[in-house]
């Protein structure tokens, strides 16, 4: 194979044993998250965002005509020009590998198809997250587990699906990573979650200003389980689950991006301890193009951050944040829900699995 010499991402150079670029395309690329992955993709070292998929009555029609882009960056005028297509194999059979930012209830039969039909996906679905075949992953705390691959190979399908977890799994697994080398068997959180989670019109304006919402469906549900089968441990061609346990409550506020959340750990040791591990943290993987300098970054001395506001787009929104660790054991993490929480974490494992070599 050659050397592909790509251009700088993220302020850095980097080169893959690449003989080309990676056609990719997405799924659901006019959604909330559909977007953050035409954002994240339109200028990628790697990946050359070639296909767009929509709904049948956005097909046949150029993207920058049909999406109504309400992310705060300039549109990416290069893909204006791109023009929909269905979202089938067939019209994206030129394509190695899709991204899907597909609702879960279309997204479980939509996958599958990708999937036999030779096609990688990296999936931000809920659907497939929970099957034992299928990995779930989040490339610096459980990297190992993309050997699923394999097994989902094994079983006669020429593609494969990935997936990465929901948006407040994601926050709390990352900051929970430089802890694993403790012992603890119980973790309680408790989470302040953006609006923007809920995709563009998910909270009706009158219900969300002055006002907390106590209650977001299937969320608790999905960090008490998602976050064990992450923490797990690949044995064999399954994973057995972590052995401790999860009790989360959630709650949305209005923030619009960024989710911020209370974490308690069963951790008998000197916070000083902890301290160090979370300064001296370094993830197991490296040399990712969306990876940012620091997975996670550790307040130390400043008593009122982590803070939506300032630190979300730390790591250009792939950071995740830690603060006011305290004796108990306490602290507070905070992460950008739609670009670590969703399309960036999906890159990220469509970039690790280029690095296996699985593509």
């Amino acid at each position: 194979m050659g050397f592909y010499n790509p251009p700088y991402f993220n302020g850095k150079h980097y080169t893959q044993d690449l003989t080309h670029m990676i056609n990719v395309g997405v799924l659901g690329a006019t959604g909330a998250v559909g977007q953050r992955f035409v954002e994240l993709l339109a200028d990628h070292p790697w990946f050359n965002l070639s296909t767009l998929a929509a709904s049948e009555r956005s097909a046949g029609q150029p993207y920058g005509k049909i999406v109504n882009w309400r992310l705060d960056t300039p549109f990416p005028e290069k893909i204006a020009k791109i023009t929909v297509v269905p979202t089938s194999p067939k019209a994206m059979k030129d394509v190695d590998l899709v991204f899907s930012a597909l609702p879960a209830d279309i997204a479980t039969d939509v996958e599958n198809t990708f999937a036999d039909a030779g096609i990688a996906v990296c999936s931000n679905a809920s659907s497939h997250r929970m099957e034992p075949a299928i990995p779930l992953v989040v490339p610096e705390v459980n990297p190992e587990h993309l050997g699923l691959i394999d097994v989902q190979r094994d079983s006669g399908r020429d593609g494969f699906i990935v997936t990465n977890p929901n948006c407040s799994t994601i926050v709390m697994v990352t900051a929970l990573a430089p802890l694993r080398k403790f012992k603890f068997s119980d973790v309680r959180v408790a989470t302040m979650q953006a609006i923007s989670g809920a995709g563009f019109a998910g909270v009706a304006a009158m219900a969300i200003y002055d006002n907390v919402i106590p209650y977001i469906g299937q969320e608790e549900e999905k960090m008490e389980t998602e976050t064990l089968k992450i923490m797990g441990t690949l044995k064999g061609n399954k994973v057995a689950n972590a052995s401790f346990k999860v009790s989360a409550s959630c709650h949305r506020v209005p923030v619009i991006d960024g989710h911020t959340m209370a974490v308690w750990i069963d951790i008998k040791e000197p916070v000083e301890n902890l301290k160090t591990a979370f300064r001296d943290y370094k993830p197991p993987i490296k040399g990712l193009p969306t990876q940012p300098e620091e997975s996670v970054h550790f307040f130390e001395e400043e008593k009122d951050r982590p803070q939506p506001r300032l630190d979300r787009m730390r790591g250009n929104g792939m950071t995740v944040s830690v603060g006011r660790l305290r004796e108990g054991i306490r602290f507070v993490a905070m992460g950008h829900n739609t670009i670590r929480g969703a399309a960036g974490a999906s890159v990220l494992n469509a970039e690790l699995i280029t690095k296996k070599k699985y593509l």
